[in-house]
């Protein structure tokens, strides 16, 4: 495909800051199965000379979890509100202004942060970002896009649970969003563009879907290769797949539960003699790349594509390492020319 890129390229791609350019990243610290605690702990393991964080959630118990005197480059920013996993994400969002995460929005809204970051709800997050940050001028819908761990390299994925049901033109330009994001974020020169469905031929799958093929065909932006299939996500047949939300997300979740299993399997056949132990004591390196080729938070979280800022969606069971990893996308999301460049795909400009 045209590069040679490691596991390991790609996530420094995907966290590295550019120097001397110093940005600001809004975190909702209120977000996820262990917040406040663990959003702090991943802040201050992210927080730097030139990535300054602003902590947003309630204001002594944040500065209980910091260290004595703070941090130069961690600022607390009030909200005395929590929308939870469960709340119903548009409603939410209106009905609670003073919430962690939307005044963490709100921050990037008014220029006071660069992007955003929450291991919250993702609805939430999506209705947030589309009220006050608002979409690239011309992007139809935002969609959700993250990493699938694949051999020999991860795969971009989208949409993985921002749009339940979208129209065939949704997904061309998921398919160009996407493309842009393999080629500004992880350096892939022509990425090629799958398109998820039941089968390979342009004629298996929905009317949408069947569609959205023939508009992807056709488009000479898009170096599309056509249909693949719901084992290709792991073959890296392609370098971007396109799904409907609904789709994404229950392949998205599909994989993740078979990871944890798989990862769960290994640890219990190792732990289950001496001459397992041994063994692998051994095969360590290779056990311990496989784990971490699979655990979803060395990216920290899924872009929210199409916005006018850098918005990441952790994983609510993320650890300190999910958080801080998910800031440092977020940066990249600044520093590199992923914004520009989907405006200048789209053929619209940024407003």
């Amino acid at each position: 495909m045209g590069r040679v890129l490691t596991p390991h390229d790609i996530h420094a791609a995907m966290t590295a800051q550019k120097p001397g350019v110093v940005v600001r990243v809004a975190v909702d610290a209120l977000g996820g199965d262990r917040a406040p605690e663990v959003v702090v702990e991943g802040a201050l393991e992210a927080a730097g000379e030139l990535l300054h964080v602003l902590l947003v959630g309630p204001e002594d118990t944040l500065r209980d979890l910091l260290p004595a005197g703070g941090s130069p480059h961690i600022e607390i920013v009030p909200a005395t509100e929590k929308i939870g996993s469960g709340d119903e994400p548009v409603g939410a969002v209106r009905g609670r202004p003073q919430s962690s995460l939307v005044v963490a929005a709100r921050l990037v809204a008014d220029g006071r942060a660069d992007a955003f970051v929450s291991m919250g709800n993702t609805g939430a997050a999506l209705a947030a970002g589309l009220l006050h940050v608002h979409r690239i001028k011309g992007v139809l819908r935002p969609a959700l896009c993250t990493l699938l761990p694949a051999v020999p390299l991860p795969v971009v994925f989208l949409d993985a649970g921002a749009n339940a049901e979208v129209r065939p033109e949704s997904l061309r330009q998921f398919a160009i969003l996407g493309q842009v994001f393999a080629q500004e974020v992880l350096g892939i020169d022509k990425p090629s563009v799958g398109l998820l469905s039941i089968g390979e031929e342009p004629t298996k799958g929905t009317q949408v879907v069947i569609e959205a093929h023939r508009l992807m065909a056709a488009d000479p932006q898009i170096n599309f290769f056509g249909n693949v299939e719901g084992r290709d996500l792991t073959r890296h047949t392609v370098d971007v797949i396109v799904a409907d939300g609904f789709s994404g997300n229950v392949a998205l979740k599909v994989f993740e539960g078979t990871a944890r299993t798989i990862v769960g399997e290994i640890r219990n056949a190792v732990l289950g003699s001496l001459r397992a132990k041994i063994g692998a004591a051994i095969m360590a390196p290779d056990l311990k790349r496989i784990g971490a080729a699979l655990d979803p938070e060395q990216y920290g979280g899924a872009y929210l594509l199409g916005l006018r800022r850098p918005m990441i969606v952790g994983h609510g069971s993320s650890h300190a390492q999910g958080v801080a990893n998910g800031i440092r996308t977020a940066s990249r999301g600044v520093t590199s020319d992923l914004l520009p460049a989907i405006a200048r795909r789209l053929g619209a400009g940024a407003e």
